[in-house]
């Protein structure tokens, strides 16, 4: 199983910005998906997953400005984050559930600075 995501980077607050995971290893449509963040000092949060027949959750804090949407035929996850602020500088991860063990993508920095 491995998750490789992308397309952090740096943006102004008010701006966007698309990540997305690419998985192989695994049944992807099977399986529930989901992002986690990590800012400086604090621990990793639950941003927003989605199951295997599309329902999704979101953390409040992101609600309304992300949107959480899978592709089951590129095994590919997307995580389209709009109306960026300060407080959503973190690393996201990408994560997924598999026979019992979680597996992890390496991560991408997002920095929300003006």
């Amino acid at each position: 199983v491995q998750l490789q995501a992308s397309g952090g980077g740096l943006v102004q607050p008010g701006g966007s910005l698309r990540l997305s995971c690419a998985a192989v290893g695994f049944a992807f449509r099977l399986n529930t998906l989901g992002w986690y963040r990590q800012a400086p000092g604090k621990q990793r949060e639950f941003v927003a997953d989605i199951t295997s027949d599309h329902t999704t959750s979101y953390t409040d804090a992101v609600k309304g400005r992300f949107t959480l949407s899978r592709d089951d035929v590129r095994n590919t996850l997307f995580l389209q984050m709009n109306s960026l602020k300060p407080e959503d500088t973190a690393v996201y991860y990408c994560k997924t559930l598999y026979r019992y063990r979680d597996y992890w993508g390496q991560g991408t920095q997002v920095t929300v600075s003006s």
